[in-house]
């Protein structure tokens, strides 16, 4: 097979969550375990670092990465999902994977793959951590898919465990309350290993510290422990928690006998998107009209970012949006600005929301506007009705974001 026959069979033929949502949760990790042994455990031939979290774990993951790479470090990078290509899933010095890699992984595999019915999240996390085995790098950030406690990731034992916040997302698969949430989260937590959390909630504390306190791991809480605010290069205020969360782990890093000097963590924090290729937040798509996207989907994240946009200097705003057809609207809806013209759209991938039921639904909380066949119609659409001095915003769904960029 080819690189696309081999995203084809991929994508079509094994059940994933970014496709079907609650039916492609598995609950434990036999499969993951499994691979790995057929893999000769690739995940213990590199260190690393876990990253869970509602949101912020993306760009998270990214500073952290950008910032070893700035101190000289071979860093491997797992993130998801991918925006436009699978292989942003898995970077090596912000250079994905090559797709003679995904290839000949799939072939060499694919029997294995289908005779224990793993999953495309499953299958990637194996690819991901055979290649860093591979290219024998100094260090893994990698990112937690859905939760924790059950995610394939879950394998590994990092060095440090990085959790950045918890928000009602995911509530099928991960519980009703933040401290249900929490308990998923708090599941990467290691047997004496240290562990970052991003921000303080008072709701969900306690969980991170009795389970901190079982494990006998220590405990940093980067918004109280960072004072400083450094500038990153992704914009958005709402990213200074994520700063802090990441100069938190470094700090922590520099405690494990790695090196990584103030000079190393501003320089990264600066050159996030050249490092890693990282696109998708607060991204400036243009400027005349000025137009803006963000991949933030769920209560926690819109709200920033909602707010953020309020800030910003317009005339009139155009508000291109969709959604995947699990999302909670009651909890979203609300948040968006009733001043705003509305071009609803729906996501092109089997969950998407079609663009006439957001529409109805949100015509409930007063957002009014349009149903658009695609994600390309809607914001030439809106490109079309604005004026210079108007700003776009596209968001709702990191895949609305995906087809954008």
């Amino acid at each position: 097979m080819n690189y696309q026959d081999t995203l084809d069979w991929m994508f079509s033929q094994l059940p994933m969550y970014q496709n079907q949502g609650k039916t492609a949760f598995k609950k434990d990790l036999n499969n993951s375990i499994l691979l790995s042994q057929h893999l000769d455990n690739p995940h213990k031939k590199f260190k690393s670092i876990h990253v869970a979290g509602t949101n912020g774990k993306g760009s998270t993951s990214h500073m952290i990465a950008s910032v070893l790479q700035e101190a000289g470090y071979k860093v491997g990078l797992y993130t998801s999902p991918h925006l436009k290509d699978f292989r942003e899933r898995i970077k090596i010095n912000g250079t994905p994977i090559s797709e003679i890699e995904v290839t000949d992984f799939i072939g060499q595999n694919k029997s294995f793959f289908e005779m224990y019915q793993l999953s495309f999240f499953e299958m990637t996390v194996g690819l991901a951590f055979d290649c860093f085995a591979k290219h024998q790098i100094d260090i893994a950030i990698v990112e937690v898919g859905l939760g924790g406690r059950l995610d394939s990731t879950n394998i590994i034992s990092p060095v440090i465990s990085v959790i950045t916040n918890i928000g009602l997302d995911h509530t099928q698969m991960l519980g009703e309350t933040l401290p249900e949430i929490a308990f998923e989260k708090a599941g990467i937590i290691k047997q004496n290993i240290p562990v970052v959390i991003g921000e303080y909630q008072e709701d969900v504390h306690n969980v991170f510290y009795q389970k901190a306190f079982e494990n006998r791991s220590s405990l940093f809480l980067a918004d109280k422990n960072i004072k400083e605010n450094y500038p990153s290069d992704l914009k958005g205020t709402y990213q200074q928690k994520n700063v802090k969360t990441a100069v938190q782990t470094i700090c922590v890093l520099n405690d494990l006998e790695y090196v990584v000097s103030d000079n190393h963590i501003k320089n990264g924090l600066l050159q996030v998107v050249r490092n890693t290729g990282l696109f998708g937040r607060w991204q400036i798509l243009g400027d005349t009209p000025k137009t803006i996207c963000d991949t933030a989907h769920n209560k926690e994240g819109l709200l920033f970012v909602l707010e953020q946009l309020q800030e910003e200097e317009f005339e009139n705003l155009h508000i291109v949006m969709g959604v995947v057809n699990d999302k909670n609207l009651k909890t979203v809806l609300p948040l968006f600005p009733k001043n705003a013209s509305y071009y609803f759209c729906r996501p092109n991938i089997p969950r998407g929301l079609d663009a006439s039921a957001l529409k109805e639904q949100a015509t409930d909380y007063g957002l009014i506007g349009g149903a658009y066949t695609s994600v390309l119609e809607a914001l030439q659409s809106a490109q079309a009705k604005a004026t210079d001095k108007d700003l776009i915003f596209v968001g709702g769904s990191t895949f609305v974001v995906a087809e954008v960029v």
